[in-house]
């Protein structure tokens, strides 16, 4: 699992019959450098199914992988990134210097 903030929304108009209903976000993953403050210029973001109920600005658990499918067994999905758990706080205190990256 990794700590992700919700950046926005996907909305779809068409959909195949066996794709689970719910919202899609949009997050970006954070490393030490973006927990700590720091603008590390990242511009990874991954699709994630939410049912949860996470909006914008909040941070998640972000779930990848086979994992990402296992609340939907035995029926196949075609996720590959899920919301575990909504983070009320993140408390990050780096033991080496975060420097950022230009």
């Amino acid at each position: 699992m990794r700590i992700a903030r919700v950046i926005g929304k996907v909305t779809l108009n068409r959909r195949l019959p066996d794709v689970e209903i719910g919202p899609l976000l949009i997050v970006q993953p954070a490393n030490r450098g973006t927990l700590a403050g720091a603008n590390d210029g990242s511009d990874e973001s991954v699709v994630m199914f939410d049912p949860l109920g996470a909006r914008e600005g909040m941070h998640v658990g972000l779930v990848e992988g086979r994992e990402a499918a296992m609340p939907f067994w035995p029926r196949k999905v075609p996720f590959d990134a899920y919301c575990g758990c909504i983070l009320d706080t993140v408390n990050f205190q780096p033991v080496l210097p975060v420097t950022e990256v230009e």
